[in-house]
């Protein structure tokens, strides 16, 4: 059994921010996997689906982005599933736009949804980030994150989207490590591997 968590701010408001790129991906994962409708449970949407003999179930959590782990640590503690078992897919300003990276545990790198997860449910939380940055120099970092992306700039966004849900896929039936390797420190511009130390 999984659990898959895209992180965003519910109402259409924030719709297409860029700190909605997790509600965007869980989506197409959820179109993918065929899963059922959305039901209201854990503070959040939650829908179910099953993919290569694993029980998958999809939470966006509904509480605003810096409550999102009271949402998470309800659903992971009904289910009775150990942290390796979630995954949590957020944003990240600190990541050039469009890049992808896995990582089984650390810091929240100043996503404050991730950081909240953090606080109630610990650091090892296996989570996928979706670069949306660099904020520039002239902007605050919540209203850069709370910002839609520019035409061309959402061109390249909706390829992550769709990589990133094929990540997940891949994290549902291989694991954290295949993940890391097959995405990390991949160049979105040429698609060439490059080097993929970091946070």
């Amino acid at each position: 059994m999984k659990l898959v968590v895209g992180l965003g701010n519910p109402g259409r408001k924030y719709e297409g921010t860029r700190h909605n790129v997790g509600f965007e991906v869980l989506g197409r994962v959820a179109r993918l996997l065929g899963a059922s409708a959305a039901r209201s449970k854990f503070d959040g949407e939650l829908a179910e689906a099953n993919y290569q003999g694993e029980r998958v179930y999809l939470l966006c959590p509904l509480t605003f982005m810096n409550l999102s782990g009271k949402s998470v640590q309800q659903a992971r503690d009904f289910y009775s599933l150990e942290n390796r078992d979630l995954l949590i897919v957020c944003d990240d300003f600190q990541l050039p736009l469009a890049r992808l990276r896995f990582r089984p545990s650390g810091s929240s790198g100043g996503q404050k949804g991730l950081e909240d997860v953090i606080r109630r449910c610990g650091n090892d939380v296996p989570r996928l980030r979706i670069g949306i940055g660099p904020v520039p120099a002239n902007w605050q970092v919540q209203g850069f994150v709370l910002g839609r992306f520019t035409p061309d700039e959402r061109e390249k966004i909706n390829v992550a989207i769709e990589r990133a849900a094929q990540g997940v896929l891949d994290w549902i039936a291989h694991g954290i490590e295949t993940c890391m390797n097959r995405y990390n420190g991949i160049d979105p511009q040429t698609e060439k591997s490059s080097d993929s130390t970091g946070p």
